[in-house]
């Protein structure tokens, strides 16, 4: 059985077999060789890769303009952020209460769509990172699970609120607490959306700090990112997100080895 399906297995068997914990710290030079793994493979996978990130970061673009351009969205918007910077009283519930109820559905249906859609790049760059061949289809594989990736959505979002509004720090830790759920889900697609997030759950304890360490290692790339959308964004009526087309598939590869190296580490 390879390393990757010993990973696994143990993964699917957590809840009744004692698994030996991951121990890997991704420390600032770790974090530093998972991004040069990422650079490697997306040289490797010119011109594709690229490609198929152009098409991700397109869709995800039109269904954040759709978002905006849902009519009264825009008003709700600028309204909301005017309570925010006036220091009234506001919350997530104060913003919904703007919106019809037609303007919910319609935004509740495009993040799942971009939801979906994210899901399928994640599956693209996890089988790059395993030297496996993608194809374009590929950004399109999670809508053969739509039930389960919802479900881990819905699931994992109430989590995180409900961790958040103890206070912000273990909202933050629910959040890298379920990251790895979409992983286990597009390596078994037989297991529930529960299922994912249990294992997640088990896979990132003690670990929640490195993926942390790893994600704001890119903190340069995401400013450099808002900073030329904003500058587009004022010269056109829509955004340009052209930083996103490089900075996407060096987080989703970045990540995907992440993720490969806890079940390495795991099927030692």
């Amino acid at each position: 059985m390879e390393n990757r399906e010993i990973a696994c297995y143990n993964y699917a068997n957590l809840g009744r077999h004692k698994v030996r914990t991951v121990d890997f710290q991704v420390s600032e030079s770790t974090s530093s060789e998972l991004k040069s793994i990422a650079r490697k493979l997306m040289a490797e996978n010119l011109p594709k890769l690229f490609i198929v990130s152009f098409l991700f970061v397109v869709i995800a673009t039109i269904m954040a303009e759709l978002r905006f351009r849902i009519p009264g969205t825009r008003d709700v918007y600028f309204l909301y952020m005017e309570r925010i910077s006036a220091g009234t009283p506001h919350s997530a519930g104060t913003f919904l209460s703007f919106l019809t109820p037609i303007s919910i559905a319609l935004v509740a249906v495009l993040f799942l769509i971009s939801g979906v859609v994210r899901v399928g790049f994640i599956s693209y760059c996890l089988k790059a990172a395993r030297g496996t061949p993608g194809g374009y289809k590929d950004i399109f594989n999670g809508f053969l699970l739509p039930a389960k990736v919802l479900s881990i959505l819905i699931i994992s979002t109430i989590l995180i609120i409900a961790w958040s509004i103890l206070f912000v720090f273990p909202g933050a830790a629910a959040y890298y607490r379920y990251r790895q759920a979409y992983y286990i889900l597009l390596d078994d697609p037989g297991k529930s959306a529960l299922q994912c997030i249990r294992e997640s759950k088990l896979m990132m304890r003690g670990h929640k700090v490195d993926l942390f360490v790893l994600d704001l290692s890119f903190i340069g790339w995401y400013l450099l990112s808002v900073l030329i959308t904003g500058i587009t964004l004022a010269a056109l009526p829509f955004s340009v997100p052209a930083v996103s087309i490089w900075l996407s598939p060096y987080t989703g590869l970045s990540r995907a080895a992440f993720y490969d190296r806890l079940l390495d580490r795991l099927a030692v």
